[in-house]
C-alpha cells in the first residue's frame, strides 16, 4: 500500500485535505505536514520527519506530494527519498492539486512508490485544462 503526504508552504496542505473530505469522504492513506512561519524551517523538519515515521508503518511506500518545486517541503522531501536508508521508499511530486489528491485513492494499492508517482502525475495532468467557449449550433429537436 502507498501512503500519502501533502507537504506545503502555509495551510494549503490542510485546506486540500480538509476540502477532500468534503468532496470525497475520507481518504485515510494521506495526511498533511505544513510550513509555517512560527515554526519555521527546522520545525517543519521535525514534523515532516514525525509524519514520515508515521505513515511508513504498513506502507510499501510512500509518496510526497508538494505544492512547489525546489521549496523547502520539496527540498526536505527530496533528501528522505534520495536517501538509501529511507524504509519504505519515498517519491516526491511537485504541482499538488485537488484533482490530483483526489486521484490518489487510485494508487493506494500500488505497492512500487515510483510506479505509483508515475502514475498520478498521468492521471493528474488532464486535469489541467483553460476554459475555451464552445460554440454550437442549437438544435430544435429534442
Amino acid at each position: 500500500m502507498i501512503k500519502v503526504i501533502i507537504a506545503t508552504h502555509g495551510p494549503l496542505a490542510e485546506a486540500l485535505l480538509s476540502s477532500s473530505r468534503m468532496v470525497y469522504g475520507e481518504l485515510p492513506q494521506v495526511s498533511s505536514v505544513t510550513l509555517s512561519e512560527q515554526a519555521g524551517i527546522d520545525g517543519f523538519k521535525r514534523d515532516f520527519a514525525r509524519e514520515l515515521a508515521r505513515a511508513s508503518e504498513h506502507a510499501d511506500g510512500v509518496l510526497v506530494l508538494c505544492d512547489l518545486q525546489s521549496g523547502t517541503p520539496w527540498n526536505v522531501a527530496c533528501q528522505y527519498a534520495f536517501s538509501p536508508q529511507t524504509t519504505p521508499p519515498v517519491a516526491v511530486l511537485a504541482g499538488v492539486n485537488f484533482p490530483m489528491l483526489l486521484q490518489s485513492e487510485e494508487i493506494r494499492g500500488f505497492t512500487d512508490v515510483h510506479r505509483a508517482a508515475d502514475r498520478l502525475l498521468a492521471l493528474a495532468l488532464p486535469t489541467l485544462v483553460k476554459a475555451v467557449p464552445v460554440i454550437s449550433d442549437l438544435s430544435d429537436d429534442f
